[in-house]
C-alpha cells in the first residue's frame, strides 16, 4: 500500500514509519509546521522546528519522501484562538481534539487522498478493528497510554480510512525498542507534553493575552453568593480545581472546589470537595457536537462515559437530541466541566461523544 504517516518528530510516528517501510509498504511522511520557525515552543511540544528536523532525518535514513506543511495559521485559527474564545466562556477546552480534527485529520488526510495513498497512519495509540459494519475504534493494549478518549470526534470515513499500527503495542518500552532496533536515531528522545503551544506553561497567560477582557481579579462566592475571597482571573481556574483558592478552606471549615466560573460577573463559585449538594452536582449532562461512530441509536443507548481524559467511567443512558447533541443520564451525580469532552464506550470501543455544555445544549 502507498501510506502517507503522519510524523510529529518523536518516537512514536518515527517507529510507525519505520515498521510499515520494513513490512514492504510505500510510505510518504509529512509533518505540519505549526509555529513560525523563530517562535520558541514549550519544551516537549510536537510539530516545533526541531522535531521537522528529526521527522526529515527519519526520512532520509529509511529512505522515503517527507513534505512538511505549514499550518501554521489553520493551527492558530482552529485550535489557539478557539482554546482562548473557550475559557473566555468559562469553559475547559480540549486543544488535541480541535487539533487533530482541524489540521491533522483534516489537511493532512487530504493531501493523503491527493498524492493517492491508499491510508493515512499516525503513532496514537488507539486500535483500529475491522467490524461487521466498517472500521471500529477500540482502546489499545497498553491502558496507560490510551488516546480514544482525545480522537473521538473521529468520523466514520477518516476511521476508515486511518491506521494506529502501536494499538497492538505492549507498552511504550516495546516501542522504544523498536526504534532502537530499528536504528532510529530519535529512540530515547522524551515524549512531547501537553499543551504544546503554550511557551511559558502557563495558558492562563496566553489566554489573558489574546483575551484581555477575562484578565483582572474578582470574588469567590459560596452558591449563595457570599463573598469567601478573591482571584486572580477567571481564566487561571477549572470546574473542580481546589488549588489557588487562597485560605478559604479554612475559613469555611471545608475543602473546597470550582463548581461554577461566572465570567460576565467575573466571579469563581465554590463549594465544598467532599460532599457535594445537588446544586453543584448532575445527573444530567448535555453534549454539543455530537459524534457518533455507531449507528445513533433513536432510543438511546446504555454504556460507560467518560467525562474527563484520566477519570473512570461512569454507566449511563445517553440520547441523541435533534439538534445534533445528545442527552446523558448518569446513575450517579458527578460535576462535568463545560468544554471538556463526554466519550461513549462499550467495553473497549469507542461508540461516540461530545462536548458538554453548561446548560442544555
Amino acid at each position: 500500500m502507498r501510506i502517507l504517516v503522519a510524523m510529529s518528530g518523536g518516537v512514536d510516528s518515527s517507529v510507525v514509519a519505520a515498521l510499515l517501510k520494513r513490512q514492504g509498504h510505500e510510505v510518504i511522511g509529512a509533518t505540519l509546521q505549526l509555529y513560525d520557525h523563530g517562535q520558541a515552543a514549550k519544551p516537549g511540544a510536537c510539530c516545533a522546528g526541531r522535531d521537522i528536523m528529526d521527522a526529515r532525518a527519519v526520512a532520509d535514513r529509511l529512505g522515503f519522501p517527507h513534505y512538511v506543511i505549514d499550518a501554521e495559521t489553520r493551527f492558530r485559527d482552529s485550535v489557539v484562538e478557539s482554546f482562548a474564545d473557550a475559557y473566555a466562556r468559562g469553559e475547559t477546552p480540549v486543544p488535541c481534539v480541535a487539533c487533530n480534527q482541524g489540521v491533522k485529520f483534516t489537511d493532512l488526510l487530504g493531501m493523503a487522498r491527493d498524492l493517492g495513498c491508499e491510508a493515512m497512519a499516525t503513532g496514537h495509540y488507539v486500535r483500529r478493528v475491522d467490524g461487521p459494519d466498517g472500521a471500529e475504534m477500540h482502546r489499545p493494549v497498553d491502558a496507560e497510554r490510551d488516546q480514544t478518549w482525545f480522537l473521538f470526534a473521529t468520523t466514520k470515513d477518516q476511521l476508515d480510512y486511518l491506521r494506529f499500527p502501536l494499538g497492538e503495542m505492549p507498552d511504550k518500552a516495546h516501542v522504544r525498542a523498536l526504534a532502537e532496533e530499528l536504528g532510529l536515531s530519535i529512540a530515547a528522545k522524551p515524549d512531547s507534553q501537553d499543551i504544546c503551544f503554550v511557551p511559558t506553561g502557563s495558558y492562563a497567560e496566553l489566554v489573558e493575552k489574546l483575551r484581555p477582557e477575562v484578565r483582572g481579579e474578582g470574588e469567590i462566592v459560596d452558591e449563595d453568593g457570599r463573598v469567601l475571597g478573591r482571584h486572580e482571573g477567571v481564566a487561571r481556574y477549572t470546574v473542580g480545581q481546589s488549588k489557588r483558592l487562597g485560605d478559604i478552606h479554612t475559613a469555611t471549615g471545608e475543602r473546597q472546589m470550582v463548581t461554577r466560573i461566572d465570567v460576565p460577573k467575573r466571579r469563581i463559585v465554590v463549594g465544598p470537595r467532599v460532599q457535594l449538594s445537588e446544586a453543584d452536582s448532575r445527573r444530567t449532562v448535555h453534549l454539543r457536537d455530537m459524534n457518533w461512530l455507531i449507528d445513533a441509536p433513536a432510543e438511546g443507548v446504555r454504556c460507560g462515559v467518560q467525562i474527563r481524559a484520566r477519570e473512570k467511567l461512569r454507566e449511563a443512558v445517553v440520547k441523541p437530541l435533534e439538534n445534533g447533541g445528545a442527552l446523558v443520564e448518569l446513575n450517579e451525580t458527578a460535576m462535568p466541566a463545560p468544554g471538556q469532552a463526554c466519550v461513549l464506550y462499550d467495553g473497549s470501543r469507542v461508540l461516540g461523544g461530545g462536548f458538554i455544555t453548561a446548560g442544555e445544549a
